[in-house]
């Protein structure tokens, strides 16, 4: 996921600072500086941030398959030119055992460029698909997919994008965050518990460089004072619209807060707030991932503040969440230094570390789930006992290779552990045209959670022949894996069948119904743009692919639109009104 155009500068300033492929340790006192304005901006190794990757050392190869550099820097969005790369991006689309029902384009289907969550409502005999991102949100009857309308469209246009401002859609300081929604027994009513969370980045509040926390104090003290809700608020949905939400909870994660239901939105709170799509099923228990103060801060990206770890709410009551319990790992926070420099990632200022989605569990603790996953970037995978949600208990660790540049892990597809006890695990890339070491998608054979183990890697996807090349990295753009959707995905999700969004991949679904032999076994690769499209914004291509398992229906997300998918690996297709309703706790 890119977060800003401007990040750009960020890559200009780490490479003029470059001194033979390494930054000169504490080079203008700038960790000093920072770190006297700031005691929780931590640089506890000296300054190793990789420099630019030689050139001669990766790229294409003799078989046609490509070599990717071994270790890169923070560079969201340059591009990075190699013999053998296209020269322009593909307008062509390509497709194997699927089928296109439907193609939506346009500014109206594309929210944002880089990066969307989705939800599914069913009310009144109608299917509406929710796609958002902060205060860019739109609302879709999908119940004909062949037939599909905007029913509202929400946006901070008319105010330049400003969230400190309201609007007609908008109160100040509110955005759509990642969100679950979910059928609550209690309330007979679906219930949204939405994140709200800090603007993860320095770059926002800074309009020349230095964009990163190790050289720019002033930039760290004005995220620091920045007003706005750290937390989740919980609504009651009675209908799909934005006027049918009613407002049940607004909920601080500020462990310094002293009500967390009665914090004020309008002053500054601590800590990075809820982080993505919160795991709750409408029942008792909710886990999320967050960073309850600002002391949560061992992580090595150069323009996020924050280190999260895990919480665990009762949920009995929506108006009223209850804290049950808070974990995180030895070194996510200051002055856990020792545990903090065992990681090889110290000093390297590159590293995403800690979480980023919540734990992901096979089962809901309800049903008599006991195990849950933890992916924390470049603190690897841990195992956590989750049957008591007021006693997090660790049950063991797992650390990955590390992949420098580029999102490390933050997904976990649990799909397949009750029947195979094999979880997926997978970070993202972050840069354009391979800039990074490929993000893998690991086999953990987890069936004994005390002693989780990788046994494999999912097959890296290549293109047909009709490309005219041998790699997808040659085809420009972003190439890896970025998510399999989420739980609150409608239905129940197929045994042996993993969809990801794979950039300029497309969508990629892959059979692994074998764990000894996984394969590829349908995919969609739409174009690289579309007319509306900015320019910046075409190596970000296929960003995510949400699943109606209920209908049999894959909706692939663009930077330029949203398409239906159907495929003889999914089953036969419903285009028309669901059979019933999506309740998840029902499954």
């Amino acid at each position: 996921m890119r977060f800003t155009r401007r990040n750009t500068a960020l890559a200009t300033v780490a490479a003029a600072a470059v001194t033979a492929g390494l930054l000169v340790p504490g080079a203008s006192g700038a960790d000093t500086a920072t770190a006297a304005a700031d005691p929780n901006v931590r640089a506890v190794c000296a300054d190793r941030r990789p420099g630019p990757a030689d050139p001669g050392a990766y790229g294409m190869q003799l078989d046609g398959t490509f070599r990717h550099p071994a270790l890169t820097p923070v560079d969201e969005e340059s591009d990075h030119p190699f013999p053998g790369r296209n020269a322009a991006y593909d307008t062509r689309s390509y497709i194997k055992n699927m089928k296109v029902e439907a193609a939506y384009e346009g500014a109206d289907f594309t929210p944002d460029y880089f990066h969307t969550w989705q939800n599914v409502v069913d009310f009144d005999g109608r299917r509406y698909l929710f796609q958002y991102d902060r205060s860019e949100g739109r609302v879709y009857d999908i119940t004909d997919v062949r037939k599909v309308r905007v029913v509202e469209r929400m946006s901070r246009e008319d105010v330049g994008g400003d969230e400190t401002r309201a609007n007609g859609d908008w109160a100040a300081h509110d955005y759509w965050g990642a969100s679950t929604v979910q059928w609550n027994k209690k309330l007979n009513a679906y219930v949204m518990v939405q994140s709200f969370e800090s603007r993860r980045q320095i770059s926002e509040l800074s309009d020349h460089p230095p964009l990163d926390k190790y050289n720019n104090p002033d930039g760290v003290r004005k995220l620091r004072e920045k007003p706005g809700l750290k937390g989740f608020k919980v609504y009651r949905l009675d209908g799909p619209r934005k006027k049918d939400w009613k407002l049940l909870s607004t909920v601080s994660t500020d462990s310094t807060q002293t009500d967390p239901l009665r914090s004020d939105p309008a002053t500054a709170q601590q800590g990075s707030g809820s982080i993505d799509v919160p795991y709750w099923t409408g029942d008792k228990y909710m886990f999320i991932a967050t960073a309850p103060d600002d002391t949560y801060s061992g992580t090595e990206y150069p323009t996020n503040l924050h280190s999260a770890g895990y919480q665990s709410w009762d949920m009995s009551d929506p108006a009223r969440p209850r804290l049950l319990d808070t974990w995180h790992l030895p070194g996510q926070r200051t002055g856990e230094d020792t545990a903090y420099r065992q990681n090889p990632r110290c000093g390297n200022r590159t590293s995403w570390m800690g979480a980023r989605m919540p734990l992901f569990l096979p089962k809901p603790v309800e049903k008599g789930g006991r195990y849950a996953f933890a992916a924390m970037g470049g603190y690897g995978l841990t195992v956590l006992d989750v049957s008591d949600p007021s006693n997090l208990r660790t049950v063991s660790h797992l650390d990955l290779p590390a992949s420098v540049s580029g999102t490390e892990g933050d997904n976990i597809d649990v799909s397949q552990y009750e029947k195979t006890g094999m979880i997926y695990y997978s970070g993202y890339p972050l840069t354009e045209d391979c800039y990074e070491p490929y993000k893998d998608v690991y086999q953990i054979d987890a069936e004994d959670p005390e002693n989780p183990r990788v046994v494999g890697v999912l097959p890296r996807p290549v293109p047909p022949r009709s490309a005219g090349i041998t790699d997808y990295c040659q085809r420009r753009g972003s190439f890896g894996p970025k998510r399999t959707g989420y739980y609150t995905n409608p239905g129940k999700h197929d045994a042996g069948t993993l969809g990801y969004g794979f950039y300029n991949a497309g969508v990629q679904f892959f059979d692994v119904s074998d764990p000894a032999d996984p394969e590829v076994s349908a995919y969609f690769v739409p174009k690289a743009y579309g007319r509306d499209t900015a320019e910046y914004a075409y190596g970000n291509q296929t960003h995510g692919v949400y699943v109606e398992w209920d209908r049999n229906i894959a909706w692939a997300l663009t930077n330029h639109g949203i398409y239906a998918l159907s495929s003889k690996v999914l089953g036969k297709p419903d285009l028309d009104a669901p059979a019933k309703p999506f309740r998840t706790s029902e499954f």
